[in-house]
């Protein structure tokens, strides 16, 4: 049986949206929220990821621990997770626990904010901070996407800062969350074994009550920089390298030759990279991945090394860039990378889990539905010459580029 996809919009604007599979034994629904570090200003730089938290500490009606007591009475896979673009609420059930479970997650997408627990919770995101500023690869991340894209909104930590976390008062998270977390600004997805006018009526009993508000997002493509910065940090047993490259869009047709030429060159088996690289053992790990955002995309290249074989890696992985313009992707090679991005595909959409992911994320972004046969066929009808237009609109070698670790000078490899 093929699965059908729904879509139905409330009267206060909360969409719901549902992809049914009567085969599956479980459904996933998650609440997408149009809220990350891009909605945000230099005063509530991390507001987004810390109100994700808050999210758990309690609602007018239950508290934090009945919360996570109710969440394991369901016997639900749960979670959340904040992005440059958006926050997720979301778990998995078995198909009788629907109800319950919309309910629960209804419930912390309008949660206390009591000022007790921001103050508390405030001090464990400042751990987390701390903690990840003394991992070389994340400050390589947050520094080389601070370069990168400069003023612009996507070079702003997820996080936040030390300083922007202090000063952030509950008064101002609660006039960000009626701002971002209005229903109009939500996409209540589910996939899986469900109903979906259950679904509809289960949104309309939980969420109807939500008052709506305008809210939008101010979208301009970034103007990106170029470089090569060192970061000296003495404490660091291995170096790491971290390179952003201007990629295509989530909007962008292109998207998908940019995610067959990521693996084509930097997959973790099987690419330019890591016969390059990884295989003869002259670095620990380097791939490439691509990433999209509204109006930007980037392909990132990460490599791990001892610090005395850096300078030669970082020669070795531009010449590698290099001979991608001057020697094509062959059609093996693009094979190959189909067959994996295909596989990937497939088997991330055997679960309601996977598939939840993909219809929730293509919805907010292209406000469309796609089956999982039309992502492979979109896969399936990228060619040589496209990937070759790619390199040509987007060179490997304009890029920003960061390198953390013990080295204090490290040449560019331009």
């Amino acid at each position: 049986m093929e699965l059908e996809f729904f879509q139905q919009k409330l009267p206060n604007g909360l969409e719901v949206i549902g992809e049914c599979n009567p085969q599956a034994y479980s459904v996933a629904v998650g609440f997408f929220v149009k809220a990350g570090a891009r909605d945000e200003d230099d005063q509530l730089a991390g507001v987004s990821h810390f109100l994700e938290h808050m999210a758990f500490k309690g609602t007018a009606t239950r508290s934090a621990e009945q919360v996570n007591r109710e969440f394991d009475q369901l016997g639900a896979h749960y979670n959340a997770f904040t992005s440059e673009e958006h926050t997720v609420y979301y778990a998995a059930v078995l198909p009788e626990c629907l109800e319950r479970v919309v309910a629960l997650l209804a419930d912390i997408l309008r949660p206390a904010l009591r000022p007790e627990d921001f103050e508390t919770e405030k001090q464990v995101i400042l751990e987390e901070i701390q903690m990840y500023e003394d991992e070389p690869p994340f400050r390589a991340d947050e520094k080389c996407r601070q370069l990168h894209f400069g003023r612009h909104p996507l070079g702003r930590s997820v996080l936040g800062s030390l300083e922007s976390i202090r000063q952030l008062t509950v008064e101002a998270m609660r006039d960000y969350f009626s701002r971002r977390y209005s229903p109009g600004n939500i996409v209540l997805a589910a996939a899986g074994k469900f109903d979906f006018d259950d679904l509809y009526r289960y949104a309309e009993r939980y969420c109807g009550h939500w008052a709506p508000m305008a809210v939008g997002r101010l979208v301009e493509p970034p103007t990106t920089g170029n470089g090569f910065h060192v970061l000296h940090k003495p404490t660091a047993t291995q170096q790491y390298a971290l390179l952003l490259c201007d990629a295509p869009s989530a909007e962008d047709p292109s998207r998908y030759a940019a995610s067959l030429l990521a693996v084509t060159l930097g997959d973790d088996t099987g690419s330019r990279l890591f016969w390059e690289l990884v295989d003869p053992g002259l670095a620990e790990e380097a791939g490439m991945s691509h990433y999209e955002y509204q109006q930007a995309g980037l392909l990132v290249t990460s490599m791990c090394c001892r610090p005395e074989q850096t300078a030669d890696n970082l020669q070795r992985l531009f010449r590698v860039y290099r001979q991608a313009a001057s020697q094509p992707v062959s059609q093996q090679e693009l094979q190959q990378a189909k067959n994996k991005v295909r596989s990937a595909i497939v088997l991330g959409s055997e679960l309601p889990m996977g598939r939840l992911r993909a219809v929730g994320g293509n919805w907010l972004y292209q406000g469309e539905y796609r089956s999982v046969e039309e992502e492979l066929q979109m896969v399936s009808d990228v060619t040589v010459d496209d990937l070759a237009a790619l390199l040509r609109r987007y060179p490997l070698t304009r890029c920003t580029a960061v390198t953390v670790g013990p080295l204090a000078d490290v040449p560019p490899p331009w």
